[in-house]
């Protein structure tokens, strides 16, 4: 078919969905949010991207009012959304008879507060009024302003963000490190919105716009030493990720904690079919001891410990009232302990940026009636990203459960760290969508930050990933078993590491010149 038959056909597209009217236009826009979703992980059906978003646009070009405008961007971000979080609901399945009624709430109506941003950046193309490479330009940007919103205000969900689509291409990935993931989202969206101009001019340059980006990442990890190359490795670190895969149900409903005690114990003592582990890594609340309390507890644990090494396991930590405080209760964190040989506790980290109705229930004043899914009381927050010195390990950032999707706020910047810990327990989530897009917005610190990354999860995905990306070694999810896997070695601090923001704010402010040129190009010759 010839470019002019192509460019006919796009027409008469655009012709059609700026047509729809009523629900079956606010139809339209829930599958094509739908069908953007399936470009991320675990699907990454990337092509659709390019029929979501320009179709979307040709919306947007239909819409006559305000409403009609913020009601097509709520639709679109419904659907991408319910997409891909429906799997926060299955949290509720542990204990259904506690949680049924929370069920759509979690299902559809954080989708449906998390969609307001999609709206508004809707509506603020169509209050501007453009049209063509304006539109496109424009629509990029807003669509950047509502994914950085939407992970900032009211602590922030940074989770799906667009940029995430490229997870299968390591290349793609390293712009990262020069601009954070929301710039890889900004390029993306950019990219999948210029064919709905319908010029030769701007296809062409969405696809150099993502050749550009390819090879300068196919540049960098040309540059790279091989994953599996000694230089790029900790001297004398071997490290054992322990995957017990504890279904939730059984992780607190009462079973004997022993043995759950014992599944880690066993997998962490068995025999190396290598070197000898120099630490073991356990999950977030791998076992029900407080073993910041129970000394017997941590005795045990000792046992697996190294010599000159420790067993890094996620525990709840508790704090008592002193004797004679009587009325106080006792206060709670989510927390991390390297616990050595004899059970003596080397450091602790308090996990800072708690799930909100998971951990702690916000504006208890308010929102008292609702229960805490993974707690009866509110835990308490730590301090924010610190650096542990445990013997015989560089300085390590541990980041418990989602602390990990938050960019640019997983290293302490006053005392850099040489690796990022992230232990988690994804068995909240059954087999679901949840924890392969978890793992993969985790893998992106590494790049951002230069720093390799190790995930020890209960029911997984359990992995290593070198400070470039790419994953060395890995466990699949609802297996159970252990990984012994060398430290990758930490890079210098990437341009996101040392200036932030600083690098997006520039592709920005790049972008918004262009699209003030394309602005003023398109009244001109609306004006002729």
């Amino acid at each position: 078919m010839s470019l002019s038959g192509l460019r006919t056909i796009a027409d008469r597209l655009a012709a059609r969905s700026a047509a729809f009217i009523g629900w079956r236009r606010y139809g339209l826009a829930a599958l094509l949010g739908v069908a953007a979703a399936l470009a991320l992980p675990p699907f990454h059906v990337l092509p659709l991207l390019w029929v979501a978003f320009p179709v979307l646009l040709w919306q947007i070009e239909g819409c006559a009012t305000k409403r009609q405008a913020f009601a097509l961007g709520w639709s679109f971000g419904f659907g991408f959304l319910v997409a891909g979080l429906y799997w926060i609901a299955n949290a509720l399945t542990v204990d259904t008879a506690r949680f049924w009624w929370l069920m759509p709430l979690a299902a559809a109506g954080l989708p449906a507060l998390l969609a307001l941003f999609t709206a508004f950046a809707v509506l603020a193309v169509h209050m501007l009024r453009l049209r063509g490479l304006a539109l496109a330009l424009g629509f990029a940007l807003f669509w950047l302003v509502a994914e950085y919103l939407r992970g900032h205000i009211l602590t922030g969900f940074p989770w799906n963000l667009l940029g995430y689509v490229w997870a299968p291409s390591a290349a793609m990935l390293q712009l990262a490190a020069l601009t954070g993931i929301y710039g890889l989202s900004l390029v993306t969206v950019l990219a999948a919105c210029l064919p709905a101009v319908r010029s030769r001019g701007a296809v062409a340059a969405a696809v150099a716009l993502l050749v550009l980006v390819w090879g300068g990442g196919a540049v960098r990890l040309a540059g790279a030493p091989a994953a599996d190359d000694p230089a790029l490795r900790v001297e004398g670190v071997l490290l054992r990720l322990v995957q017990a895969n504890i279904p939730q149900r059984e992780k607190w409903a009462g079973l004997n904690p022993r043995d759950h005690l014992i599944r880690h114990l066993e997998l962490s003592a068995r025999p190396a079919p290598g070197a000898r582990p120099t630490h073991v890594l356990w999950p977030e609340t791998a076992i029900a001891y407080l073993l910041s309390e129970d000394i017997q507890a941590r005795e045990v644990v000792g046992r697996v410990a190294p010599d000159g090494g420790a067993v890094l396991t996620g525990a709840i930590r508790v704090e008592r009232a002193p004797s004679g405080a009587a009325g106080e209760p006792p206060r709670y964190w989510n927390s991390l302990h390297a616990i050595g040989p004899g059970g003596l506790i080397q450091a602790t980290y308090d996990k800072a940026h708690l799930v909100p109705f998971g951990e702690y229930v916000p504006l208890r004043d308010i929102f008292g009636f609702l229960p805490a899914v993974a707690t009866s009381l509110d835990f308490q927050r730590g301090p924010g990203p610190r650096s542990l010195q445990v013997p015989g390990l560089p300085p390590v950032s541990p980041l418990i459960c989602y602390e990990a999707i938050f960019p640019g706020a997983v290293a302490d910047p006053d005392n850099r760290p040489g690796w990022l810990l992230n232990v988690t327990n994804d068995g909240w989530y059954g087999y679901s969508t949840g924890p392969f897009q978890h793992f993969q917005i985790a893998r992106l610190r590494a790049v951002e930050e230069g720093l390799p990354l190790v995930r020890v999860a209960n029911t997984g995905i359990s992995g290593v990933v070198d400070p470039y990306g790419r994953v060395v070694a890995r466990l699949g999810l609802e297996e159970t078993g252990f990984l012994d896997a060398p430290l990758p070695a930490a890079l210098a601090p990437t341009p996101y590491a040392r200036w932030g923001d600083a690098p997006l704010a520039g592709l920005v402010l790049l972008l918004a010149a262009l699209l003030g040129a394309a602005t003023l190009g398109f009244g001109r010759r609306s004006t002729r």
